[in-house]
């Protein structure tokens, strides 16, 4: 299990094929790891690694994985894109794609926030965001789902502070995709490719909204997890995208 150290963080990390970067980044909310893409519609890691490197990492702090480092209440999604800069930098990588899945969606715009130049293209796969109808549905998820488990094994942890990280995560950017708004989107010039889904993590709603603010955006078919050969479908139009979008 290779690992990076960065600052007081440690990053739970793998990679597979060779090409072109792509970085994945696993769904799960809070407790988004590289094992939990077995149960995603796709493995990125067994799908693309025949043509591309393709390199994934536990998001800091998931109950079941391998990166660990403080809570940072302040710079709750920077913190995120923090650690996955700093694995592409100790592993030498420069530009990159990127796809990502649920909680991934917003860590893709955040990326491209932080560095347009080096993202060459976004997969959003289900992204997760803010649907009028569910206000509360990552702050309940998350202290049910996430909270319980990682504060039995950091004592430092409080409910309040727990409290606090998902006030600042969520509550407070509670509109749109939490990470930008929609100007940012209307003139983001990254190629990106939505893959929508409909349930209150994940609403079409809004990923639909992102998808016609973008001008380089593209939407595969809807719904595209209900069997195999959608599946397939979906995976021919990721496949095509990247093609295009890969630099020569």
């Amino acid at each position: 299990m290779p690992f990076i150290e960065n600052g007081p963080v440690t990053i739970h990390y793998e990679e597979a094929g060779d090409g072109f970067p792509l970085l994945v980044l696993p769904g799960g909310g809070l407790n988004s790891t590289i094992q939990g893409l077995a149960d995603h519609a796709f493995n990125p890691l067994e799908v693309f690694s025949d043509s591309y490197r393709v390199v994934t990492l536990d998001i800091r702090n998931a109950n079941t994985g391998g990166s660990e480092g403080p809570l940072d209440i302040e710079r709750t999604w920077d913190a995120f894109t923090d650690d996955q800069l700093a694995l592409l930098e100790q592993l030498g990588i420069d530009k990159f794609m990127v796809l990502g899945f649920c909680i991934g969606g917003p860590m893709i715009w955040n990326l491209i926030k932080r560095v347009a130049d080096r993202v060459v293209a976004g997969v959003l796969v289900h992204p997760s965001g803010f649907i009028s109808s569910h206000p509360d549905v990552f702050v309940d998820l998350n202290t049910e789902g996430w909270a319980p488990g990682f504060m039995k094994h950091r004592p430092d942890i409080t409910e309040a502070m727990i409290e606090e990280y998902l006030d600042n995560m969520y509550t407070k950017r509670s509109d749109f995709v939490f990470t930008v708004d929609r100007d940012f989107v209307r003139n983001c010039q990254t190629p990106v490719l939505i893959l929508p889904d409909d349930i209150p993590p994940h609403p079409y709603l809004t990923a639909m909204e992102t998808a016609l603010l973008a001008p380089k955006a593209q939407v595969s078919l809807y719904p595209w997890k209900e069997n195999d050969r959608k599946i397939a479908l979906a995976l021919n139009h990721i496949r095509s995208f990247m093609a295009v979008n890969t630099p020569d």
